[in-house]
């Protein structure tokens, strides 16, 4: 048998090839599902920040809306005091830090960022990508220095303005930013904090003159929430995911190893612009995807990795990269979580039977002595209604940790907090955590953790029963 030339055996070997269906391939309806539903794990966070950002645009002035500070983008709001418990634009935030929040979109115009002079107060700005993972370290833990910094996209080439300390760079067309600033649960701090938060904002390059801007975050304007359920405002609706997954595409590059992927969902994009059934197929497997997966990554027993005790956490927070399934997990469940090594989250829903934390029922959590956990930020214990926000109480505590300095130690050094619905009696109530009537979840923070936190040799002791 005579051998073929070389080159007839691999005519194509010097081209690259093809990356996703050819154009013009027949797409069967059940080919298109299979991969809509890809695309709808994949593509889920991003959307909803797309969205964010679309939600924002419509915002005239910085302004609380059902108690959230809300800003066009590349300005910012703040909160002066605690999260309202009552807002429901973010999921799972906490109730130890003053938080701000700011869209930012570098590709309209570099934006710029106030930095002031904390002193020794807890602080961290988080900046997110479109992927939400933090794509910059600002914050006490860094040593970031007062003053002022520019947050561009990749490709700005502009001149930095004297007066910049610093550039931070987004490859995608949009972000966001979250300060948290670390506040004591007592009268003193909440008016000694108004100084130094009165310095942090966001604006576009053009108004930057080199002199710190101040806002009073105490009086800007406030105006009732659209009417919503209990859970977090709905962000991402499967019947138009794939009418905005187009403009998404365009806006976050791919990672390397991607572009396979990108052309696929571009190909099933295409298709669907000229075969209904084609677009039909892709809406039924993304409403099926938020059914039967994206409903259930809400849930923190799904998310992120199990630990003794009934716990989750997760390792690599606000850094997935490639890793689909815990950055959907995450944007369902608590979005715009810090990366590990600024906060570690152990989530809890069960006790240390196993059984679903319940308002029925009273519990327990002891840290031993010695035992808090490890951190030169602070920590926190809060409590979360079924929804994943807080279920106001006449106490009006949603979380008991380093800010409360009135918690009570028992006398061989361990800490009891006291998990339940009935007031306990007047000798417990400084460690007493609410709990709203039917079921709740609890989360652990742990902001600036040390190492056994971070690599996950600190565990935290169950939560018992009474």
């Amino acid at each position: 048998m005579t051998n073929p030339p070389e080159s007839a055996m691999s005519p194509r070997g010097a081209e690259d090839p093809p990356t996703g269906p050819q154009p013009g391939t027949v797409m069967p309806p059940a080919y298109a599902g299979v991969v809509a539903s890809m695309a709808y794990v994949w593509g889920w966070p991003l959307v909803n920040m797309h969205n964010r950002r679309e939600a924002f645009r419509k915002v005239p002035t910085v302004s609380y809306i059902g108690g959230a500070p809300m800003a066009p983008p590349n300005h910012l709001g703040m909160y002066s005091d605690y999260v309202d418990p009552l807002q429901r634009v973010i999921a799972h935030p906490n109730q130890d830090v003053v938080y701000g929040f700011g869209i930012v979109s570098p590709g309209e115009s570099p934006v710029v960022m106030q930095v002031p002079d904390f002193g020794d107060r807890f602080w961290v700005y988080a900046l997110y990508d479109q992927r939400t993972d933090e794509v910059a370290k600002i914050g006490r833990q860094y040593g970031t220095a007062p003053g002022f910094y520019l947050i561009a996209d990749a490709g700005w080439s502009g001149e930095v303005p004297a007066g910049i300390a610093g550039v931070f760079r987004l490859a995608t067309s949009m972000g966001a930013i979250i300060p948290r600033v670390f506040m004591d649960d007592t009268a003193q701090d909440r008016e000694a904090i108004q100084r130094v938060i009165s310095q942090i904002t966001i604006y576009p390059l053009a108004e930057f003159d080199g002199h710190m801007k101040l806002t009073d975050w105490k009086n800007i304007p406030s105006v009732p929430a659209p009417p919503g359920g209990r859970g977090e405002m709905k962000w991402v609706e499967p019947t138009t995911f794939f009418d905005q997954l187009g403009a998404v595409l365009d806006e976050v590059p791919p990672l390397p190893g991607e572009e396979a992927l990108y052309a696929q969902m571009r190909a099933l994009l295409a298709a669907a612009a000229t075969d209904t059934a084609v677009k039909a197929a892709m809406v039924a497997a993304a409403t099926r995807t938020e059914t039967e997966l994206v409903d259930e990554l809400f849930y923190f027993s799904n998310v992120g990795v199990l630990l003794p005790g009934n716990w989750t956490r997760g390792f690599n927070g606000a850094a997935f990269g490639t890793d689909y399934l815990t950055r959907l997990a995450m944007a369902k469940s608590n979005i715009f979580v810090n990366i590990n090594e600024e906060t570690v989250y152990f989530y809890q829903y069960r006790d240390a039977a196993g059984e679903r934390l319940s308002g029925a029922n009273r519990y327990k959590l002891t840290f031993g002595k010695g035992a808090l956990p490890p951190v030169r930020g602070f920590w926190s214990l809060t409590m979360y209604d079924d929804e994943h926000f807080f279920n106001v109480d006449d106490l009006k505590r949603y979380s008991l940790g380093t800010k409360n300095k009135t918690l009570q130690f028992a006398a061989d050094g361990s800490l009891t907090i006291y998990i339940q619905r009935d007031r306990p009696s007047d000798d417990l109530v400084s460690n007493w955590l609410p709990a709203p009537a039917g079921e709740f979840a609890t989360t652990i923070r742990a902001y600036w953790p040390d190492e056994q936190l971070v690599n996950g040799t600190w565990l935290p002791p169950a939560i018992e029963k009474l």
